[in-house]
């Protein structure tokens, strides 16, 4: 029982060392502003945040986030496929299909999908 404490000890110092060291060797010696600013998309975080956002670059990065989580939704149906209801299967892939491809015509007939008019 004595050789487990000790080995328990050992690793616990060992690691509390290593991580001592780790430290004290990546600190930085200077700050510089512009690696200290937090990145936000190429807006530069000193100004004034009340500037005019363009609703047209929001509007197609929603739409990509909508598409793509549904494009993580269809990825596992033909993995499905092999333990389902054949019927039951193609019923809700066909329903589900059927909404995305009238949601994109609906974005499309809206003219949200095209970048500049």
């Amino acid at each position: 029982m004595s050789t487990v404490m000790t080995m328990s000890a050992m690793t616990i110092m060992i690691s509390t060392i290593v991580m001592m060291v780790a430290t004290l060797i990546s600190k930085k010696t200077h700050e510089e502003r512009e690696k200290s600013s937090p990145f936000e998309c190429g807006f530069d975080p000193k100004n004034s945040a009340r500037l005019p956002f363009s609703s047209r670059f929001f509007l197609i990065a929603v739409i990509f986030m909508i598409f793509d989580v549904e494009i993580a939704l269809l990825l596992p149906m033909p993995i499905t496929m092999a333990t389902s209801n054949m019927k039951s299967w193609m019923l809700i892939s066909s329903m589900f299909l059927l909404i995305l491809i009238l949601g994109l015509y609906h974005e499309w007939n809206q003219g949200s999908l095209e970048w500049s008019n």
